[in-house]
């Protein structure tokens, strides 16, 4: 890797709300009716603003829905085809001056291979939540013992990384925020959602990647 040239060395993005403008768990419950989404979408409301624990929804939800391997498939182009405005480009360029960037998500880990290539990345670059399907294409559980689905989980995977620093975290909810105890910045994204709880313990925010892209390539 080339030295970096940029005041932040790695960059650690959320994706759902922030490197996209979906959350990968409603859209999978919209396909199974309002009551559904609607119970879905409160409890990942109240667990991205802190208001209960991830890990007290995560099975919860998905029990709810037990997606199919090939809506899984169709959630991986419908994260590309909502990406946040110039979010390639400015990654491009981050990358470019040797800055390292690392997805790390709650979200399920084969939907986002596809947007992890949109933008640049490839399947190592892309820490999330293991899903098991059976030979059938049915939902047959997902990985409990990954720390992404707990509420401070993100800041052990950031830290086991080891990324060069100085490191900056991006996201838009509590569960994006836990990363700051282990990173250098955390810049709350509000391109999607603003979330007042997470602004206001944040280092910076930005409202677009063209923003992002100055904190890291210009402070």
């Amino acid at each position: 890797m080339i030295a970096s040239s940029a005041p932040f060395r790695s960059v650690v993005l959320d994706v759902d709300s922030t490197v996209s403008g979906i959350e990968g768990i409603d859209w999978l419950a919209a396909r199974r009716g309002d009551l559904v989404l609607r119970r879905v979408s409160d409890l990942t409301q109240r667990a991205m603003q802190g208001g209960v624990p991830l890990e007290d929804v995560y099975g919860t939800r998905l029990a709810e829905i037990r997606p199919r391997r090939e809506e899984v498939d169709a959630l991986s182009r419908a994260y590309v085809e909502a990406i946040a405005p110039g979010a390639p480009e400015s990654i491009a360029r981050m990358r470019r001056t040797g800055v390292q960037v690392v997805l790390v998500s709650g979200g399920l880990r084969p939907a986002l291979f596809r947007l992890a290539f949109h933008i640049g990345l490839g399947p190592s670059d892309v820490h999330a939540v293991s899903v098991r399907f059976d030979a059938l294409g049915a939902y047959a559980g997902y990985d409990a013992s990954s720390p992404l689905t707990t509420a401070k989980g993100k800041s052990q995977v950031v830290a086991a990384l080891k990324l060069e620093t100085p490191i900056v975290a991006v996201g838009d909810g509590a569960t994006d925020l836990a990363m700051r105890e282990v990173v250098d910045a955390f810049v709350a994204f509000t391109g999607f959602v603003r979330r007042p709880t997470v602004v206001e313990r944040a280092d910076a925010v930005a409202s677009s990647f063209a923003d992002l892209e100055r904190v890291v390539l210009l402070s």
